[in-house]
């Protein structure tokens, strides 16, 4: 993660800050606001601000004038309740605004979760930076055999050596290529005075998806709780995993109920479809389950062994015998 002096000093003057108010407040993440926590090789995410904390949930659950009760432990069980019953609204009460630097094509995977609000950095405007996003070796991996977005073994050394000093070259080759093109550096200098340099608008197109941008991301900490139950799971890309981990420690600051709550009821919890239901049924009154018995297609089964961390022949012939 790069930063610049001019950045740096411009967060501590902000960190330095402090206001009196009356709105409900978390201690925990008023001691990292604004701070840049590293993702990847040169990403970070900060939170800029954000509104109501676990009382907020509560408050609103019971429509109280106050803070309502005082008591932790009915706090605690009310907002277990509100997320084991998936009753959303009262998380929707508390926002939070990032600031995210992040890979553009992690953006665009990003910004398929369409219930925050994003103001992006613009390459229209502005030039970017010649930062780009370069895996380490053991990110590397073959397509995989069995998930068509998903990755499998890892490179051999000599493959991936070969696969880094492509995406280094390609990208430093391009970003000298978007220079020429703008007639410009970073620093908005012209390079050239007998000559024009291409509208920024169109010179951006150039780039490769691994160069960096920037963006605000305010969104409900229900819609929050959405966005990393699917994008800090196992089974995410990594490199959004590894954003959506630390913005899953932010929460913990901001909201300890509601985020253990989370990881009980959501993130560490598990689903069963209709037909995996009545085979748990079945299993957990010592019945036998036949083949044809699954009522769900390969795939399907896969995971519902995954889930229960079962094996085919515990269930099947083992049973079947």
């Amino acid at each position: 993660m790069t930063l610049t002096a001019e950045k740096n000093q411009a967060i501590d003057e902000t960190q330095a800050e402090l206001f009196q108010t009356r709105r409900a407040m978390s201690d925990d993440l008023d001691t990292v606001l604004y701070e840049p926590f590293k993702v990847l090789d040169k990403g970070f995410v900060r939170v800029i601000d954000y509104m109501g904390n676990d009382a907020a949930v509560t408050q609103s659950a019971r429509v109280s004038y106050g803070k309502g009760t005082k008591m932790l432990n009915q706090d605690k069980g009310l907002i277990n309740y509100l997320m084991r019953h998936r009753h959303t609204t009262p998380f929707e009460m508390c926002e939070i605004k990032f600031h995210v630097k992040l890979p553009i094509f992690i953006a665009r995977q990003w910004i398929r979760h369409r219930t925050a609000n994003v103001n992006e950095y613009s390459a229209r405007y502005s030039i970017l930076s010649k930062e780009f996003y370069i895996p380490e070796p053991d990110q590397l991996a073959v397509q995989s055999t069995l998930n068509k977005q998903g990755r499998g073994e890892t490179l051999n050394a000599q493959e991936s050596a070969r696969v880094l000093e492509i995406l280094r070259g390609d990208s430093e080759r391009c970003y000298d290529h978007y220079q020429e093109m703008l007639n410009e550096d970073a620093d908005e200098n012209i390079l050239d005075e007998n000559r024009s340099g291409l509208a920024r608008e169109l010179a951006r197109m150039n780039l490769t998806m691994n160069y960096y941008t920037e963006w605000y991301w305010k969104v409900d900490l229900h819609n929050l709780f959405h966005f990393l139950s699917l994008r800090a799971d196992s089974h995410a890309q990594y490199e959004i995993q590894a954003y959506a981990n630390t913005m899953l420690e932010l929460v913990k600051k901001w909201v300890p109920l509601s985020y253990e709550a989370f990881m009980k009821y959501r993130k560490n919890a598990t689903h069963l479809s209709e037909p995996a239901t009545k085979l748990v049924k079945k299993l957990i009154k010592g019945e036998k389950i036949s083949p044809d018995e699954k009522g769900m297609g390969a795939r399907e089964w896969r995971e519902f062994l995954d889930q229960l961390d079962l094996k085919e022949d515990d269930i099947l012939l083992a049973n079947a015998a």
